[in-house]
């Protein structure tokens, strides 16, 4: 089946057609997730839930640092509101401190005009760019005429969603991002609807990721990696990151 073909395969998937296998699978992993005030904490219910935060509002460095190095580039910043911020594009993309196998990752996301970035999970630290190893979940201002496959969303350049457009809000307003991977499946999330799912490693997905620019390991290969947020050289911002560990 050809490269294209495939991509149709996944934008059907996307539009929910193992919803419900998919809830039976992850259990209460599935359930929609409530964000209060005030920013950058949880709950004790979710921390019994299991939920740990990835940033506090004033100290990013404490899960974060840049990729390849010991420390958080100075361009990510504190912002009012509690956001972490690519104040100054061309810092460098960011990875948490601990790697992560099975987990579901929420977070709240807001752009510019324009801007472009996304979170990456599986990373892993080699001589080249983060997106040789790390999936993406593309974050994006979504033009109209936006291809599924590199919108808000998407496993970037390689599986879209049928509905992307009426999810994503428009600019200045906030987003959220979840992430649910428990073994080899995942799924993607946007403004508590679930976009798609898929499994790592089967036959059709070896055959698609060899087609795309990702067709070489360390491509999604590793058990566990770092979560990742782009430097894409545009302003983006992200804030109530939390994650918890989930078993297989």
């Amino acid at each position: 089946m050809r490269k294209g073909m495939y991509k149709g395969w996944f934008t059907v998937l996307a539009a929910g057609v193992i919803a419900a296998a998919a809830a039976f699978v992850l259990g209460s992993a599935n359930a929609a997730i409530d964000v209060d005030p005030p920013i950058n904490t949880l709950t004790p219910e979710q921390e019994a839930e299991g939920w740990e935060l990835l940033f506090d509002g004033e100290n990013p460095a404490e899960h974060w640092r840049g990729y390849n190095q010991e420390d958080l580039p100075d361009g990510w910043q504190v912002i009012d509101g509690g956001w972490l911020a690519l104040e100054e594009p061309g810092a460098g993309d960011i990875i948490t401190r601990e790697e992560y196998g099975s987990f579901e990752l929420f977070m709240e996301w807001m752009v510019a005009e324009g801007s472009n970035s996304g979170i990456f999970y599986l990373a892993q630290e080699t001589d080249g760019p983060i997106w040789h190893s790390a999936p993406e979940y593309q974050i994006l201002d979504n033009a109209p005429t936006q291809s599924p496959i590199t919108a808000a969303g998407s496993l970037f350049d390689l599986i879209g969603s049928t509905v992307w457009d009426e999810v994503e809000r428009p600019t200045g307003e906030v987003n959220t991002a979840r992430i649910v991977k428990r073994g080899d499946y995942v799924e993607h999330h946007m403004n508590g609807r679930m976009l798609f799912s898929f499994e790592i490693g089967t036959d059709e997905w070896d055959e698609m990721v060899e087609e795309s620019k990702f067709d070489a390991p360390p491509f999604a290969t590793a058990d566990e990696g770092y979560i990742g947020l782009q430097d894409h050289g545009d302003w983006v911002a992200f804030r109530n990151i939390w994650i918890r560990p989930l078993d297989e």
